[in-house]
């Protein structure tokens, strides 16, 4: 009988094969030039590989702890892919961040453009599009004839997207842009890569069009998701059973208590003063203000540069293959915000923080942005991914690339903001107040997500629309109204929500859990407790669920 370990590696291997675009994206070397199967029948083979491989792995006793780990791990995830197809939420995911559209757009960012050969694997992807983009559309119609349709609001952000990639809104297409670097390509390859990106960006056009004459006529008008779908979806993100009334009520305190902080810091940058004037004070300040997109890059990639240097065997073991962070501008047509894409098994391919702006932004303040490069740097995602990557020794393929979720991810960088503060770097009250300002944000994240979706009462004493229930439009007024985020921004976030039930109070929460563990093992260890011996066990052990977490934080000492 096989073991754990190479019942995941074998895993990993097949899903590859199974999800091409995944396999991009998590840097699984062996199919860059194919896309995946996103037909009915493409979600119920990947659904029948994550079936085989849990019917095979139950049985097998764990020859060690690091396997006990390493199956309860593989367990659990695979087991919600097996519920979220039975559930049909597989064939109905649509919304304007992570689904299929999406990600088949993203994976073309990833893919190296130095060589002929190179060039020459992109063409024969492009080619591949316009059919993979069929299946798409043939699963939503399915999920929506099954009644699982994705909501109104979702479709048309996606149809905007679409349009974007398309080159519809005034400006060169995503596919164009992209096949125009091929400048030193021989002429015959150079003429299959415009036959590509032109097919491509006609199967985008066409995806618009179905998503509003086809699609939108049949999606549900109504954004909340209701308490089952969001509880698969919840414990899908979280890896934890949460209990949603004391998620709930601890958000609010969360979000109050971070208030008096920010009030306090606000005050000390102009007595007096509100948040909300505070923040208007530093935006008018010229040391916060960078313009142009290539002035912000290179801020973005010389604070990153300083983080990983300075942090390095002070603070965290960070090796040689992680020393390489690119930070760059995503290309537009995405959600508005940054996110990080982790390095290949081998590292040829670093990790990269991507930040996806406006097009016609031209100015950037940097005491709200500075503490979003450290969560999706360093001491955030790039430290966190990129480590569990490195573990070749003490971590399966499965551990190391394809365990995550977003209550482990998130809770990590999140709390590597607040750990940067704690370590001296936030001492400008500029830049505190920029940390305290995403702090809060996440916060309301937890009772804006669980508050929307499951139209939760708003609480007696929070100072807001008391006694009623939440809905989509006071969700995006709360946020506008109590946070200091940029308007823009907030109301992409509020689609992001609707669409992507039970991720957004995934850093909050996770957060909470890292700083709990921290302070057990504090307590348990007492003077023997070492901050950056218990960081560095506790990334090596790669990614998994809140609840596999708290379990294997328990144990350090």
């Amino acid at each position: 009988m096989a073991s754990v370990h190479q019942i995941s590696d074998q895993f990993v291997d097949d899903f590859a094969a199974a999800d091409p675009v995944a396999a991009s994206e998590f840097g699984i070397a062996g199919h860059e030039e194919e896309l995946t199967d996103y037909t009915p029948d493409g979600h119920a083979a990947r659904a029948a590989l994550a079936q085989r491989s849990l019917d095979a792995i139950r049985p097998v006793e764990p020859a060690d702890a690091a396997e006990r780990v390493a199956k309860a791990v593989f367990t659990e995830r695979l087991g919600l892919t097996v519920e979220l197809h039975e559930a049909g939420q597989d064939l109905a995911q649509l919304n304007a961040i992570a689904s299929p559209a999406a990600e088949m757009r993203m994976v073309f960012d990833l893919m190296p453009t130095e060589t002929e050969q190179q060039w020459a694997t992109i063409a024969t992807r492009l080619a591949k599009v316009p059919a993979s983009l069929d299946g798409v559309r043939a699963s939503l119609l399915a999920a929506a004839n099954a009644g699982n349709a994705p909501a109104l609001r979702q479709v048309k952000k996606v149809a905007e997207q679409a349009e974007t990639w398309a080159g519809l809104g005034g400006g060169e297409g995503f596919f164009q842009t992209l096949v125009a670097g091929a400048r030193t390509v021989p002429e015959t390859l150079r003429a299959e890569l415009e036959r590509g990106a032109h097919a491509a960006q006609e199967a985008y056009a066409e995806l618009a069009g179905f998503l509003r004459a086809e699609l939108a006529p049949l999606a549900r008008v109504k954004d909340a998701v209701g308490e089952e779908s969001y509880r698969l979806w919840s414990r899908y993100f979280i890896g934890a059973e949460l209990d949603f009334r004391e998620a709930y009520e601890w958000g609010w305190a969360e979000f109050s208590r971070i208030e008096a902080e920010m009030r306090r810091v606000a005050g000390r940058i102009k007595s007096g003063a509100s948040v909300a004037e505070a923040a208007a004070v530093l935006d008018e300040d010229p040391r916060y203000r960078v313009r142009g997109h290539a002035e912000f890059e290179g801020w973005m990639q010389r604070l990153s540069d300083t983080a990983l240097s300075e942090l390095r065997g002070v603070h965290f073991d960070i090796p040689d293959e992680l020393m390489a962070l690119e930070c760059r501008i995503a290309p537009p047509g995405g959600s508005v915000g940054a996110y990080y894409t982790g390095p290949n098994e081998d590292f040829s391919r670093p990790g990269r923080m991507w930040w996806a702006i406006p097009p016609d932004k031209d100015e950037f303040i940097t005491w709200r942005e500075l503490t979003v490069v450290y969560h999706e740097g360093v001491p955030g995602h790039h430290l966190q991914i990129a480590t569990q990557v490195h573990q070749r020794e003490s971590l399966n393929r499965f551990q190391r690339l394809l365990a995550g979720t977003s209550g482990h991810a998130e809770g990590w960088a999140l709390y590597a903001e607040r750990l940067m503060q704690e370590l001296g770097y936030l001492s400008d009250d500029g830049d505190l107040l920029g940390m305290l300002s995403d702090q809060l944000f996440r916060a309301g994240r937890v009772v804006v997500d669980l508050g929307m979706h499951l139209e939760l009462e708003i609480p007696r004493g929070t100072g807001f629309h008391e006694g009623e229930r939440w809905t989509p439009e006071l969700g995006l007024e709360f946020m506008l109204t109590r946070t200091v985020a940029d308007e823009a921004h907030v109301r992409d976030e509020i689609d992001r929500y609707l669409g992507w039930p039970g991720q957004a109070p995934a850093y909050k929460l996770g957060e909470r859990l890292w700083r709990q563990a921290r302070d057990e093992a504090r307590q348990r260890m007492g003077d023997s407790f070492d901050l950056k011996d218990f960081h560095t066990r506790a990334l090596r052990m790669g990614g998994m669920g809140l609840d596999t977490l708290r379990q294997q934080l328990a144990q350090l000492d």
